[in-house]
């Protein structure tokens, strides 16, 4: 009877193991405090930029070892460090010193990263801008870093948006591009490859940053934020513990450099010693000849890359790569399960964050367990951050955290529940705020939460987590509106909406993201709540790209979202989107509701913010009617006259 009682035993442990993933979140927490340590040792030594760590690996591998692959060359981990310091010794060489600012206006390119780490080398904070910026976002962005050299692409397109500007950047910037020409770029390639002295890198130490990047710019003009060298040497200290690398790893990427996700992302897997490649921009057309001919065994995504795959037509190499791990954010349930059966990718690490850094969330999907989901906990990591990562109640009214009137204090939600999580941080120093801008970083904390004197940072984002200790996100607040008494969640309706013939939330790329996104032309859902005169709350409103204006069906649309959603949650107006702008997408693919919803349906305001949008349709669900008809400009005066209640 021993044997079957401890097979039985064993069995039993293997399953609470699975379930309660115990094994792996203590071997979790046994590294947090190794890596702590090393992180502090390295402040103490003055050794925490980050480039002390890709020399160490750089210096395990063989000469003659592929660090970098991409389709302008090659290069081994040996020629990679000596071209890091050719860049270095040319930066040294134009003036630049320790704790200087370098804005890089650059594409995805082996001396994107030649740039990043020779600048790192020598003590000088680079500014990843986004070199789809043209006008005002790119000023702003330049003038915020405080740059003292403006590094542009030799692209055409990229010159020439800078060249549109470049008055305003001398003007209120003070700065002068200096672009990435076939020539000088052959001079930087004859500067000597002597390593710089340590006495320039160490400038860039601890809380100092290893890069400003920006957010997405979706409510607004981008912030940049400061992404501390502790924070980073830390992070990729826990990726090489984690478990997600192996031996002989390749890691692709055709991700912006600019984008956190794809420059931090890169980072970590070289100093963990994987060998990288590098796509220009992404396309459906190359992403897989990329993947294929790199050999890489593993890519980065960001947003809607699995989509837009997905939509292209099915190939019978779809299956003829060697990828066995993908890593990024933004996979969305109704394409992962599918994304992985057409393409054979055995393996998704699936993570949430933002550029700020503050909730990082991670789950490993071997197989159907945790598809959909943003993260995982085990039981005891829930056990550890229980009062770490935190749902808040929200005021139906505002979207704000919401406040007992008695007593001030903010009301806690079951985590199967959730609400917009709070982490609580033992300063205002845990988050090193948005770079040169206090007020900013002020509205991000929320004091005497639960208890007087007690601190939190707001993520802005609303979650849940189940009985397995799987995150799931609900909303980004902002999106959520009232209306009719009851919360419509935004991202609920447009995925009810996407299921529709015609109408496939997210794959639709506006015309400025182009240089980094091959366009497929096809529909997207933007859902949010407007204000109307007279009326509490605000009313549902999506609008629509379609490839031709006569795809929309005004009855079929409204039937199929009464049948799968709320009666209130139903939208009342359709915009019918005819520019290719539309204020739609930011760089990184994510929804930009700012300038719609400023708008509204209003025809006084039409095309006031939204570029080209002054030709859009708009169509509405009058009281009693069975489909959309086209909301006319007597329409509108007659909610104003209070003729018409919706």
């Amino acid at each position: 009877m021993a044997i079957p009682l401890v097979a039985g035993a064993i069995a039993g442990v293997a399953y609470c193991n699975a379930k309660y993933n115990i094994a792996r979140d203590v071997r979790i927490l046994l590294h947090l405090g190794s890596v702590e340590k090393q992180t502090m040792a390295a402040v103490k030594e003055k050794r925490s930029n980050i480039f002390y760590l890709l020399e160490k690996t750089a210096a395990s591998k063989a000469d003659d070892e592929l660090c970098i692959w991409s389709r302008s060359g090659t290069y081994t981990w040996r020629e990679m460090i000596l071209r890091t310091h050719q860049f270095a010794n040319y930066f040294l060489s134009i003036g630049l010193k320790p704790l200087d600012t370098a804005a890089l206006y650059l594409q995805n390119s082996p001396d994107f990263l030649f740039t990043w780490w020779g600048l790192l080398s020598v003590g000088v904070i680079p500014a990843f801008i986004n070199c789809n910026l043209a006008s005002d976002a790119l000023v702003h962005s330049v003038r915020l870093s405080g740059a003292q050299i403006l590094i542009v692409d030799a692209d055409a397109e990229c010159q020439a948006r800078v060249d549109g500007s470049v008055d305003r950047l001398r003007e209120e910037a003070g700065i002068s591009p200096v672009v990435y020409t076939d020539e000088l770029l052959a001079e930087i390639s004859r500067f000597d490859t002597s390593r710089p002295p340590d006495t320039l890198r160490t400038a860039v130490e601890g809380q100092q940053p290893a890069a400003l990047i920006y957010t997405s710019g979706t409510t607004g003009l981008s912030k940049a934020v400061p992404v501390p060298m502790t924070r980073l040497h830390a992070g990729i200290l826990m990726t090489k513990v984690a478990g997600w690398q192996v031996e002989g790893e390749r890691w692709y990427s055709c991700m912006p450099l600019y984008h956190g996700t794809g420059s931090v992302g890169t980072a970590q897997n070289m100093i963990a010693g994987a060998s990288i490649a590098l796509g220009k921009k992404f396309s459906t057309k190359t992403f897989w000849h990329d993947v294929r001919d790199s050999e890489s065994t593993g890519f980065i995504y960001v947003g809607e890359t699995a989509r837009y795959l997905l939509a292209a037509p099915p190939s019978p190499d779809d299956k003829n790569h060697k990828v066995r791990i993908i890593f990024g954010n933004g996979m969305k349930a109704d394409v992962w399960e599918r994304f992985q059966e057409r393409f054979n990718i055995p393996e998704v690490l699936e993570f949430f964050n933002s550029t700020e850094g503050m909730l990082g969330l991670v789950v490993h999907s071997r197989n159907s367990f945790g598809r959909g989901s943003v993260g995982h906990h085990g039981a005891p990591l829930r056990l550890v951050l229980h009062n770490m990562y935190i749902p808040v109640k929200l005021d139906p009214e505002t979207g704000e955290m919401y406040r007992d009137p008695k007593t001030g204090f903010a009301i806690r939600e079951p985590y199967a529940t959730g609400g917009e999580i709070l982490v609580k941080v033992p300063d205002r120093m845990t988050f090193p705020g948005y770079y040169k801008s206090e007020a900013q970083t002020e509205k991000m904390f929320a004091m005497d939460v639960f208890r007087k004197g007690d601190l939190y940072y707001k993520t802005g984002d609303a979650l849940r987590r189940d009985n397995d200790g799987l995150w799931y996100f609900l909303d980004r607040l902002g999106d959520t509106f009232r209306w009719k008494g009851e919360n419509v969640s935004t991202a609920e309706v447009a995925k009810v909406l996407g299921q529709f013939p015609g109408v496939d939330e997210g794959i639709y790329i506006y015309s400025s993201f182009i240089n980094f996104f091959s366009p497929l032309n096809n529909p997207l859902a933007n859902v949010y709540g407007i204000a109307l005169p007279h009326h509490d709350g605000r009313a549902g409103c999506a609008a629509l790209h379609l490839s031709q204006p006569t795809d929309f069906d005004p009855a079929g649309l409204l039937t199929h979202a009464r049948r799968h959603l709320p009666r209130y949650a139903v939208p009342l107006f359709i915009r019918i989107l005819t520019s290719d702008v539309g204020g739609l997408s930011s760089h990184n693919n994510k929804q930009d509701k700012v300038r719609l919803r400023d708008e509204g349906v209003d025809p006084g305001k039409k095309g006031s913010k939204v570029p080209g949008g002054e030709n859009d349709e708009i169509w509405w669900l009058p009281p009693g009617e069975k489909q959309y008809l086209r909301f006319q400009d007597n329409d509108w005066t007659r909610i104003e006259s209070r003729i018409v209640k919706l």
